[in-house]
């Protein structure tokens, strides 16, 4: 079932880029917000909208019991930010704070009398792993690398919250656009002077979505029945990764370069994380499409002028 309004959300990684403007959505719509963070008092000041804010460790415990057992549905963001050089050791963190997590969370349902509803997690298109020109949709097979295999196994701990009678939406999120932080937070000061550049042979598909489409989603999981079980949280229109180039330089009116970056060069600066932005996902939001979900930024530059223009 859907949840009803009115009723409490609990929110995990609230204080993140999607997750506050989640928590302000939710508050909008007329939900109360809970939320579980390690640094209970940085949340309480980062997202004033809580009407509850209660510490979790989610790597060490199960989530508070008393607190799953208020709430009619989950949305849980919480995890290590992929970006960035990867050592042995951001990998094992990317790991474990999205698999071991959400087993801990789960395993607090299953403590509970009264379930919440729905569990709304977190995934993300590395689940397809590179994959060229093939458009990939929820029935779509995993890929096999370093991401695909964390995502198979993080949407696998969400998955077991179905057989506690919990509806259970996993988002496979996109290359995430918004005004004040995510993929744009990297690339905005090299593209405002002027070099910004395609990476690689920039023919990688890259799929995108703005953040108030990603809340947008998340919300209609929370309250849709009709959606279960794998959901792309990607706009409908994909692009190429020499296209997203030329059109931030657009928007920006800058110029672009129309040499790429050298695959090599990339894998010195970045590693093994290199391979994510070289790799290629025509990632479709079938199921989005199929309930009618009504797309806020449907193409890149609007998107792309919107982020630009709030900041």
């Amino acid at each position: 079932m859907g949840v009803e309004k009115g009723s409490m959300i609990l929110v995990t990684g609230a204080t993140g880029f999607i997750g506050r403007r989640l928590s302000a959505a939710l508050d909008e719509c007329g939900y109360e917000v809970a939320v579980l963070s390690r640094q209970p008092s940085r949340a309480q000041q980062r997202v004033p909208q809580a009407k509850l804010v209660e510490a979790w460790n989610p790597l060490s415990e199960p989530a508070p019991v008393h607190v799953i057992e208020r709430v009619q549905g989950i949305v849980h963001l919480a995890g290590e930010t992929v970006a960035g050089r990867w050592t042995e050791a951001r990998k094992r963190a990317i790991r474990e704070s999205r698999v071991q997590g959400t087993r801990n969370l789960v395993a607090a349902v299953a403590q509970t009398g009264n379930r919440p509803r729905v569990l709304v997690s977190a995934s993300a298109v590395g689940y397809y792993g590179d994959r060229g020109e093939e458009m990939l949709t929820e029935q779509s097979a995993p890929g096999r690398d370093f991401l695909a295999e964390v995502c198979q196994a993080w949407e696998a701990e969400a998955a077991r919250a179905e057989d506690l009678g919990v509806r259970v939406v996993r988002l496979r999120i996109g290359l995430v656009m918004g005004p004040d932080g995510g993929a744009l937070k990297e690339m905005l000061p090299l593209f405002r002077l002027g070099l910004g550049a395609p990476l690689g042979s920039g023919r990688q598909w890259w799929s995108w979505i703005h953040r108030d489409d990603v809340v947008g989603l998340a919300i209609e999981a929370l309250e849709k029945d009709a959606l279960s079980g794998p959901v792309n949280a990607t706009a409908p229109a994909p692009v190429r990764n020499s296209e997203f180039t030329r059109t931030l330089g657009r928007v920006l009116r800058r110029p672009t370069w129309p040499m790429g970056v050298p695959a090599f060069v990339l894998c010195m600066l970045q590693g093994e994380f290199a391979d994510v932005l070289l790799a290629s996902q025509r990632v479709i939001p079938t199921r989005a499409q199929a309930i009618g979900y009504p797309f806020r930024y449907a193409d890149l530059e609007p998107a792309l002028r919107a982020c630009v223009e709030r900041r």
